[in-house]
């Protein structure tokens, strides 16, 4: 492992052997690094930068202006830097999504801070109005007239009580077969209504929803649903209080707790191998770290390795993969 900054010496604690080498600390990364610790394994785990979250990160003021203006200052006006916190890909996050319920059951909520979005909206005919997410709410919204929300209502209704497991829920309906707009156009809803339902509750991003299978639209907006319901907030929305950097660092403490060694600021990090027999657990990389092969006759054994990148070869004139199975712990 070739890690040292330049015109530095190396560390010390690189002598070390680890079961696992993490170069990134990008929110997989470190949940990867987190689970590993977790079960045991001895964990190196290093990015480039002097931040956690690599290119999903919260920067403050500073980090901020370096990442887009060099080495220029910011200006005085804009207040101290720790006051800020602005994500490089801002998003919300479901209540009762897929990452929400990892966080909990590897129990990393206990290094996180969590704030509800106050409520979801959308933009409809010159005014602001409530997205309804239940029939109750439907039948308050003025989004749409008298016979509608009866017509809107049934809808809400079925998706609440449709399970996967249970037939009699379905209505005699097949959702794999029948498409979102055969499952719309049964209940008999408007344009409009089409609008804020797949856009809004079920959040596709185009239309084509329309002419594929009406399951992922009612699981989307059954999520939508039980999101809205989880916290008793008035969206379905949470958000980390100090930016979604946060979630990357949970990990890292996590795997930090459990043993794992950390090192940031190391823009020289890299993955060199040399010409022998290699007892590796894993590799787990960022897109942007060079793993070379430089030597020929080079056997390397991993129990896992997860690239994201191409694996560039140089002078290598073969390469053979041959895959194991290992007993799990």
């Amino acid at each position: 492992l070739a890690c040292d900054r330049r015109g530095q010496p190396a560390s010390p604690a690189m002598d070390e052997e680890y079961d696992v080498i993490v170069l990134g600390t990008g929110l997989k990364e470190c949940i990867l690094s987190g689970l590993l610790s977790v079960d045991g394994l001895k964990v190196l785990h290093m990015d480039r930068n002097d931040y956690y979250g690599g290119d999903s990160t919260s920067l403050n003021l500073n980090q901020l202006w370096k990442k887009f203006r060099g080495e220029e200052k910011p200006p005085a006006h804009l207040g101290a830097s720790r006051d800020y916190n602005v994500d490089m890909v801002p998003k919300f996050m479901m209540a009762n999504g897929t990452l929400v319920r990892t966080l909990i059951h590897t129990d990393v909520t206990k290094y996180l801070s969590f704030k509800a979005v106050d409520g979801s909206y959308v933009f409809s005919k010159g005014k602001i109005h409530k997205v309804p997410a239940t029939d109750m709410e439907a039948l308050k919204s003025p989004l749409m007239g008298l016979f509608e929300k009866r017509r809107a209502r049934n809808f809400f209704i079925y998706v609440q009580d449709y399970n996967d497991a249970d037939p009699r829920t379905h209505q005699g309906l097949d959702l794999t077969r029948m498409t979102t707009r055969e499952l719309i156009a049964k209940h008999g809803l408007s344009d409009d209504t089409i609008d804020f339902i797949g856009h809004a509750l079920a959040l596709h991003r185009d239309d084509r929803y329309l002419s594929e299978p009406a399951i992922d639209t009612v699981k989307r907006m059954k999520l939508y649903s039980e999101s809205l319901a989880r916290f008793q907030g008035g969206s379905p929305y949470i958000y980390p209080l100090y930016g979604l950097g946060e979630l990357p660092q949970a990990f890292a403490r996590l795997s930090a707790v459990y043993g794992g060694t950390y090192m940031l600021n190391k823009p020289e990090c890299k993955v060199g191998l040399t010409p022998s027999v290699l007892i590796i657990y894993a590799i787990v990389c960022e897109f942007f770290y060079p793993i070379l092969f430089c030597r020929l006759n080079l056997i390397w054994r991993g129990k896992c390795v997860v690239l994201r990148q191409k694996v560039k070869l140089l002078s290598a004139r073969r390469l053979s993969v041959i895959l194991l199975t290992w007993p799990t712990r």
